[in-house]
């Protein structure tokens, strides 16, 4: 039995989430389809984040267990096939044994962007939360070092309780101003394109850990402290009393990222197969995966 991992980039605008619901379709279940359909074999799929409806990920990092002999690299191109353009496989590699997508994360990073614009842009409406007051992007980078270190962040998780504890460790934060988004960038703080006058806001926060909708949250009252509406000191006070009423609000889910997952051990490369020996006679590969043969 091989123990595979995905890193997996998706546009969330129109999944209830990654975690399989009732009520509409969601990244897990198209990702465990096109596993069935491609290996024929139902596999159930571990993720190292739940992302919620409407939030995007550029490396959601995800893993499966199964008896297909398909080498890494047709997986990924074999998927990517029974997949829809808003979900891409990244890259597929065979890990070990006690590799857990969730449990062995030890840090993940979330960006949330801000559109700082009197003009609306049409392109950016799922990808990015739009605020037409001028925003004191210096004064949120300030605030939210408050956030860092280890503090109890019940004040900003939504329908507390939803875990065991509440205590998480936050190991860095930025705010900054910047004349693009690189979207698909993995680099923490977007140095390369830092502009006093650019119309991008992009927060950077990375955790050992995050509650429900805690980022938002955060995002959303360091808007305040951004609109001047509340000192630089609020947020330190808002964690100090632990009360999600006096925080701020819970912003959009369109300008939420999942950037990067960090995992303590190098993970080895696979190893791999030639792709004939795995395909059953009747496979009959659509479209574009005729090029796998």
């Amino acid at each position: 039995m091989r123990n595979i991992r995905l890193t997996i980039a998706y546009d969330g605008t129109d999944f209830v989430g990654w975690q399989i619901q009732p009520n509409g379709p969601s990244v897990q279940a198209a990702v465990e389809r096109a596993i069935l359909q491609l290996t024929g074999t139902a596999s159930s799929v571990l993720v190292a984040g739940r992302t919620d409806s409407g939030v995007h990920a550029l490396a959601q990092v995800a893993n499966f267990r199964s008896e297909t002999r398909i080498p890494c690299e047709k997986l990924q191109t074999g998927l990517q096939t029974f997949l829809p353009d808003s979900i891409v496989i990244r890259n597929v590699d065979e890990v070990p044994d006690d590799f857990h997508a969730t449990y062995s994360a030890k840090w993940k990073r979330y960006r949330y962007v801000i559109l700082n614009s009197r003009v609306r842009v049409p392109f950016l409406s799922r990808y990015a939360y739009r605020v037409e007051t001028p925003l004191d992007a210096a004064a949120m980078h300030h605030a939210a070092q408050s956030l860092v270190g280890r503090h109890d962040f019940r004040c900003f998780e939504s329908q507390f309780p939803n875990k065991a504890t509440s205590v998480r460790t936050v190991t860095g934060v930025t705010v900054g101003r910047y004349s693009g988004w690189p979207i698909w960038t993995q680099a923490g703080g977007l140095r390369g394109a830092v502009a006093s006058d650019g119309d991008f806001i992009c927060l950077e926060i990375t955790a050992d850990g995050f509650l429900y909708n805690v980022v938002r949250a955060i995002a959303g009252t360091l808007l305040q402290v951004g609109r001047a509406r509340w000192a630089e000191a609020k947020v330190a006070e808002i964690i100090a009393a632990g009360d999600r009423s006096i925080a701020g609000e819970t912003a959009p889910a369109r300008g939420l990222y999942l950037v990067h997952v960090d995992y303590e051990t190098p993970l080895p490369a696979p190893a791999t197969v030639p792709y004939r020996e795995f395909l059953p006679a009747e496979f009959v590969p659509p479209h574009s995966a005729k090029d796998m043969l």
